[in-house]
């Protein structure tokens, strides 16, 4: 008899009727009708309007009541929510960030060269950690402004 393959979900897979969502946060579903209409948890909808929720969103319904029991607000509980969101959406774009960088330092390898501002002002080459050589008898001062004044 052949097996029918099973569709893998995800935490972002919205599966779970409203009353198996409430149960498995310990909530009763109008709790979790009250957070979709203030917008603390929102989960997808059917073409018929009915609500599914996801793991995340379940796990979610057990933050804000844990929240809820330690004294929260339901405002302050949204404010730590979008931070919370914030952060990740940061912490992701740092991970891109550093990848983009080392990407680039890998791709310059032993071609990438440090300038430095010479003794008479001018630009020269030198080796990563190395100072340019210094003129003994100069006491100039060299200021460059961006605004070209």
């Amino acid at each position: 008899m052949a097996q029918v393959p099973r569709a893998e979900h995800d935490d972002d897979t919205p599966v779970f009727v409203i009353s198996v969502a409430a149960e498995l946060a310990g909530m009763h579903a109008q709790t979790l009708r009250q957070y979709d209409r203030l917008g603390l948890v929102s989960p997808q909808r059917t073409r018929g309007g009915g609500r599914r929720y996801s793991g995340r969103d379940v796990q979610l319904l057990r933050e804000v009541q844990r929240l809820s029991q330690e004294g929260v607000s339901l405002v302050g509980i949204q404010r730590i929510l979008d931070l919370e969101t914030h952060v990740d959406a940061l912490e992701a774009r740092i991970e891109r960030l550093t990848a983009e960088l080392e990407a680039t330092r890998a791709a310059l390898g032993a071609q990438s060269r440090v300038f430095a501002a010479g003794a008479r002002g001018d630009v020269v080459a030198v080796r990563p950690g190395q100072r340019p050589p210094r003129m003994p008898s100069s006491q100039a001062l060299v200021v460059w402004r961006p605004d070209g004044g």
